[in-house]
């Protein structure tokens, strides 16, 4: 099993869902970088259950930094953080009967049997919190030099949010916001789109619209290590994310180059463009605008209705109600949790361009330097 993502900043995960503990292993990460405890359990707060929109199960997301920080500034080594797990109820599940659209049998065939099902073991939506904690740590760092990702619910079922206005100021919105939608009556179409999923034993999907302000021009590779494919690779690890787009995405199979090409002006030496078609990329390297991109995000595969499936070590067919504490929609959990590998990406695309001490600033920070 690799778990393991990034070129020049590399993020590992490790952990089960009803394991004594999740985490992650920052590596590559510059030295110097300072390290808010404040932020990364603000930034676990925006992941954490709730409201009846969400799962039962409400960790309290107690974290240790293991390696890595002295002093509150990174030492340049390898950044073990660890978050306990508390409240899990493992008799919830049975082994053997596969939950559709989980990865019971998938899992089970890869590791012989071997796997930790509870949960769904590593597959498990759990393991998300070691990301937003690693986010913790990279937006504000990314702040600092001027780059800002902010994303918010695009759609839930029928009911849609409006789209990025101002940019800027949208991120600065969704920073403070505890439910992520830029629309003034959003959160109440959308709260009551996954309630009416919830009261119906069902479940409902949704799409989450992302931008990442301030990137400079020149970042990226061609072809293979495009910003496009580097984002996608780690967002694709985002366990319910099934789709990806950039800029208008889709929307640019039926149009005409002469309505959607981006027209290019410059103004006091810098270079833009009037419209934001292709999300802030051409031939896979930041133009200046920013990125944006959308992600699907698929209904909550644990539902209270009877479906069918397998049990694989009886091989043979059967049905199956899914028990156990589980939310009747995603979409609104999963922002931070695009935000902070979003950030991840970012981060090594910048580490790729500018060298890995990019983060740190140009100054020496730390005592002994």
């Amino acid at each position: 099993m690799k778990n393991t993502f990034g070129q020049c900043l590399s993020v590992t995960l490790f952990g089960e869902s009803h394991g004594e503990a999740v985490g992650a292993v920052i590596d590559g990460i510059a030295p110097g970088i300072a390290v808010d405890k404040n932020e990364i359990e603000r930034q676990l707060s925006r992941r954490r259950p709730s409201s009846a929109l969400d799962t039962t199960r409400v960790e309290n997301d107690e974290f240790s930094i293991l390696s890595g920080v002295f002093e509150g500034r990174t030492t340049g080594t390898p950044l073990c953080i660890v978050i306990k797990n508390g409240n899990t109820k493992s008799g919830d599940y049975t082994y053997g009967v596969a939950r559709p659209s989980h990865a019971d049998y998938a899992a089970n065939v890869k590791y012989h049997g071997c796997e930790d099902y509870r949960g769904g073991g590593h597959f498990s939506g759990r393991i998300t919190a070691a990301l937003v904690a690693v986010g913790g740590i990279l937006l504000p760092a990314l702040e600092k030099k001027g780059i800002l990702i902010g994303t918010h619910i695009s759609q839930c079922g029928k009911e849609k949010d409006r789209d990025f206005d101002n940019i800027l100021n949208d991120i600065v919105t969704l920073k403070n916001a505890s439910f992520p939608v830029l629309g003034e009556d959003a959160q109440e179409r959308i709260a009551n789109e996954i309630l009416a999923a919830k009261n119906s034993l069902d479940s409902v999907g949704g799409a989450t619209q992302t931008a990442i302000y301030g990137l400079p021009a020149g970042v990226g590779e061609p072809w293979f290590d495009s910003v496009e494919s580097v984002l996608s690779h780690a967002l694709f690890g985002i366990g319910a994310v099934k789709g990806v787009e950039f800029g208008l995405g889709f929307g640019f199979a039926p149009a005409n180059g002469s309505r959607v090409n981006d027209p290019i002006r410059t103004e006091k030496g810098r270079v833009w463009t009037e419209t934001n078609n292709n999300g802030g990329i051409n031939g896979g390297i930041t133009n200046g605008m920013p990125v944006v991109f959308r992600c699907a995000v698929k209904p909550t595969p644990s539902i209270a209705k009877e479906q069918k499936t397998v049990d694989f070590i009886k091989n043979e067919n059967t049905t199956i109600t899914v028990g156990g504490r589980h939310d009747p929609a995603i979409v609104r959990r999963i922002c931070p949790v695009i935000d902070s590998v979003a950030a991840i990406a970012v981060c090594d695309l910048l580490a790729q361009r500018y060298g890995t001490d990019y983060l740190a600033g140009e100054e020496p920070v730390c005592s002994s330097v």
